[in-house]
């Protein structure tokens, strides 16, 4: 549940602690930007002893501050955090920030803890406050960049180290700028939902670190998106593998970047790379929106025009990279062209230049040609703009920057010039760009990027996967053999609980059991019936073939107690501290591919699923695709298509026989449900491999591995 932030966006009361009639302060900052900017607020000073500060009335504590107090400006060490918190819960004000850091643990939990229950908003604390800029509100801890003017751009960073950054380098105008900081209450997502009906905001850059509410981030982006508003995030800390020291391999091939990336995907949020990039998708997204992407992965179809053949290619290289589409011109923007610009090659990129006759060419033809055409979604204007643009180029430019402004009227499809380098842009053609709806940006891979932001793909849909029957039943007898294993001191699960679990879930496994040495083998082995497979079952053993705890191909009593023998020795001598709890007889099962499958607990936005090519080299193949539980089978399904796995079954150069990708899929969607109820005990499982038999797909799990907590 979001919490309406209004009153610290637009307080009409102030308070302020932490101000001084002796000396400069934060709280005497924060004084000096309101009343710097006529501020229609009244704003009141809390001071035990001095009667006015800054010219203004003061109250001696927090119990004299007036009734109906919207925010306090709490500039006070952590130490007095939550003592200042409650006396102004007590009073009832609305809203409160605080900007202290160094909370010590003891601090922190306590302030958290009263953040937590308190109806009263609390902003940060460690942050830089907030300035709404289109009512002259700076409630700022410092002076601000020269820069700043009002506009339609709202800026939400978790670090004020990163607002401070973005509001010295945008060269559009801004309406609201909110540092959120350590979120011990209110978080980017309130603020989100807020701008997503703010008159004076079109676009919204969000810089974070982490998303605490998954849901409360996703609601606030579905808002943003309803009133047509638009909305890009650069995240921080990608770098960081989150899963590293986890024993499945599925587990080990991902991180917490990749988990983000699926939730940005699945919500249609787009993303940037860095501050220049973020600050040119929102001067593009300020004027054109957001539009519906009609391209392969729901992305636009860009199509790039120049007068420098060499600057259009490298456009190319740069949308290549990036993932951006290019559009392919049709027969319709062929013949025109022939029409209208005999000269110009209709192929996509548009060189101008490599017509020195203008005569020859018509820009304003050639451009709505391709723009009327059902196969472009958005057009780049390559074109040098440099502030230190000699005069006689400035002379050269000028017709075919008229031209592509000419070219904007009557169209509804987006055009974005692009200054081919990251060096400022001459103000005479920013303002001919400009009023003619046409957002210009420097560089070319911040405008590249900035464009991929304008079109997005729709949020996929909520998996309609309702509880089977038998559901509750299933969870409670899992989550007795997890309780069980813990108490034994076990991290994961024995081989008898995994295939339980799985065959609850429907995911089919061959015959298997565990014995406890070679003479019960002998007296069981018939249960399971040959050929069969012999595997070490060990509580410290995550990867079993590595130390020659595997032996296949067993075809008779005799060869059973070979392999038990064998598997003995290896283990005894790779790891002879570990536990052995037995042997696992398995009937061997052959297939003619092999898959993993598996999932990894990602809290707190659930659990990340995941599909490739399995066997011993998984990790080398590194062939993997992504979902976030529940999948649908038609999510799986297209999951599986994505892997180099699903162009082999697809029956690529004939090396193995067109196979059947339903098998496989369905058993990624019951993984993803085992996933979606177990999840918050099982941290990780691995199925590897998963046998596939070719043309009908018929799959088995061969192994598997589940940690449990």
């Amino acid at each position: 549940m979001t919490r309406d932030v209004s009153s610290l966006i637009r307080p009409a009361t102030i308070a302020v602690i932490g101000a001084s009639a002796t000396k400069r302060a934060q709280g005497n900052a924060v004084i000096d930007n309101l009343l710097s900017r006529d501020c229609a607020s009244r704003i009141i000073p809390i001071h035990r002893s001095a009667g006015t500060i800054q010219g203004l009335a003061t109250v001696a504590a927090v119990e004299d501050l007036p009734d109906g107090v919207d925010l306090a400006i709490a500039s006070v060490p952590a130490t007095a955090a939550t003592e200042t918190a409650r006396a102004l819960q007590a009073r009832g004000v609305k809203s409160a920030i605080f900007f202290a850091a160094g909370f010590s643990r003891q601090d922190e939990a306590a302030f958290r803890s009263l953040a937590a229950a308190s109806a009263m908003n609390i902003h940060g604390p460690n942050c830089m406050g907030l300035i709404n800029l289109n009512d002259g509100l700076f409630l700022y801890p410092a002076t601000t960049s020269s820069k700043l003017r009002a506009g339609r751009v709202a800026f939400i960073a978790q670090s004020g180290s990163a607002a401070i950054t973005l509001m010295n380098s945008a060269e559009f105008g801004i309406s609201k700028i909110v540092t959120v900081g350590s979120e011990f209450q209110l978080t980017a997502a309130d603020y989100m939902d807020w701008l997503a009906t703010d008159d004076d905001t079109a676009a919204i850059g969000v810089v974070l670190e982490a998303i605490k509410d998954p849901d409360a981030f996703a609601r606030a982006t579905r808002r943003i998106r309803d009133n047509g508003k638009s909305l890009a995030v650069l995240k921080v800390g990608n770098s960081e593998v989150g899963s590293a020291a986890t024993l499945a391999h599925t587990g080990s091939m991902t991180s917490d970047a990749d988990t983000y990336r699926l939730f940005f995907e699945a919500n249609g949020i787009a993303t940037v790379g860095d501050y220049d990039e973020l600050n040119a998708a929102l001067e593009i997204l300020s004027r054109t929106g957001h539009r519906q992407g009609t391209g392969r992965q729901g992305g636009g179809r860009l199509a790039i025009v120049g007068i420098s053949g060499g600057q259009t290619a490298l456009a190319c290289d740069v949308a290549a990279a990036a993932g951006v589409e290019l559009a392919r011109f049709g027969d319709t923007v062929v013949r025109r062209m022939g029409e209208v610009s005999p000269g110009t090659l209709a192929q996509n990129p548009i060189d101008f230049g490599s017509v020195v006759d203008e005569a020859a060419r018509d820009i304003v033809g050639s451009v709505r040609a391709v723009l009327d055409d059902d196969g472009t979604d958005v057009l780049a204007v390559i074109q040098d703009c440099q502030a230190g643009l000699h005069e006689k180029s400035l002379e050269s430019y000028a017709t075919p920057i008229d031209a592509y402004c000419r070219s904007a009227l009557g169209t509804s499809k987006p055009i974005v010039a692009i200054s081919a380098t990251s060096e400022p842009i001459h103000p005479d053609i920013r303002a001919k760009f400009e009023s003619h709806g046409i957002p210009i940006v420097s560089g070319l891979r911040e405008g590249i990027v900035g464009i991929a932001a304008i079109s997005r793909p729709r949020p996929r849909a909520l998996a309609d996967t309702p509880e089977p029957p038998g559901t509750p039943a299933r969870k409670a007898r899992a989550l007795s053999l997890i309780e069980d294993e813990l108490k034994r001191g076990r991290s994961q699960l024995t081989p008898e609980s995994c295939l339980e679990i799985l065959a609850a879930y429907g995911i089919p496994t061959p015959r298997s059991l565990v014995v406890a040495d070679a003479a019960e083998a002998a007296e069981r082995g018939a249960e399971i019936g040959f050929p069969m497979v012999v595997k070490i079952a060990s509580r410290d053993i995550a990867h079993r073939s590595e130390l020659g705890g595997v032996v296949l191909g067993v075809t008779d009593m005799d060869g059973l107690g070979a392999a038990i023998g064998r598997i003995a020795g290896n283990v005894a001598k790779a790891a002879p501290g570990a536990a052995i709890d037995g042997y696992e007889l398995q009937r061997e099962v052959r297939g003619d591919l092999e898959a993993v499958a598996g999932f990894v607990a990602s809290p707190p936005f659930g659990v990340k699923v995941m599909v490739g090519t399995g066997g011993t080299l998984v990790e080398l193949t590194g062939d993997l695709a992504m979902g976030l539980a529940p999948l649908t089978p038609a999510d799986a399904q297209a999951l599986v298509a994505s892997t180099k796995l699903g162009r082999r079954l697809d029956g690529y150069r004939n090396l193995v026989a067109r196979t059947d990708r339903r098998p496989l899929a369905e058993l990624v969607a019951n993984l993803s449900l085992l996933a979606r109820d177990l999840g918050d005990r099982i941290t990780s499982c691995d199925l590897n491999p998963v046998m596939i038999r070719a043309g009908s797909g018929e799959v088995a799990v061969v192994d598997v591995l589940m940690t449990v907590r």
